[in-house]
């Protein structure tokens, strides 16, 4: 599995637009696709948009079921979440169709990430999303293990709500007047308990190579007006602390407003925008 790293060396003037598939209209999507649409990252461009309702004149590109959109595209987008790179990863890099992923969470789990390794011609890139310093741990990892890495998400209660919760949990988060810790675990196992708000963790995961050394604490709090990760990393040549906070989306409040700019950002790497190192 390939992440994305570094903007191709081609300049864009000598190769092709690569034409872009975007599955999923929604909070990521939206922002996206408008983007592609109006020709703000250059060297892209938005062929088709693929997503399970009918979005009539709402998408600005012609709406495809995937296996059309798999004979026109060479880059897919997923902004859809885990379901779509687990139902259909594979196929994608089987199509020759290289594949941006958003929901990273889905690679937490070996088997599928075995599959997606051993597929192709396609190439499979994710992007950070909603946190920073990856490129960092990255690099301290190279130096030595890292032997305490920690991460600490904070959510409205209302957008961690899952339909595994008991009533007991529920109702502390419902009515809580301050933090309250939800769920302590893996960077494995978080993900998979909350599959549309901890794509965090496995962004973390993924950067320090390891899904179970990553330890990852989520909050509800219902005084957060912003959503909040705390990555904390340590080892035998240094330690390393970010916090960052996100404005949640209006509409979609599990999503952070920054994410589609990520997926933008890492969009205008492959599309091979010279000096743009991600």
């Amino acid at each position: 599995m390939t992440a994305v790293s570094a903007a191709p060396a081609t300049p864009p003037a000598t190769r092709a637009p690569r034409r872009v598939g975007l599955i999923g209209w929604g909070a990521i999507g939206r922002v996206v696709g408008t983007a592609l649409a109006a020709g703000e990252v250059p060297g892209a461009e938005l062929t088709c948009v693929v997503d399970n309702r009918p979005l009539g004149d709402a998408a600005p590109a012609p709406q495809l079921p995937l296996e059309s959109a798999l004979t026109s595209c060479d880059l897919i987008v997923e902004a859809a979440g885990q379901g779509v790179v687990r139902a259909h990863g594979e196929e994608i890099l089987t199509a020759g169709a290289d594949l941006l992923i958003a929901s990273t969470g889905a690679l937490t789990d070996d088997a599928l990430t075995a599959r997606l390794r051993a597929a192709g011609p396609g190439r499979v890139y994710f992007t950070g999303g909603a946190v920073g310093g990856l490129d960092l741990l990255q690099a301290a990892r190279a130096l030595g293990p890292l032997t305490e890495v920690t991460l600490t998400t904070t959510k409205l209660p209302a957008t961690l709500e899952q339909p595994w919760m008991d009533e007991e949990l529920l109702h502390r988060m419902r009515t809580a007047t301050g933090p309250v810790e939800v769920l302590r675990g893996s960077a494995r196992e978080i993900p998979a308990k909350f599959p549309r708000s901890t794509n965090v963790a496995a962004s973390v995961a993924l950067a320090v190579g390891d899904p179970d050394a990553v330890r990852v604490s989520v909050v509800a709090d219902p005084a957060a007006r912003h959503t909040r990760h705390v990555v904390e990393a340590s080892g035998g040549h240094g330690s390393y602390r970010f916090e960052v906070r996100h404005l949640p989306d209006a509409d979609t409040p599990a999503t952070s407003q920054v994410v589609p700019y990520a997926v933008l950002r890492s969009l205008a790497a492959l599309a091979g925008r010279p000096g743009m190192i991600l």
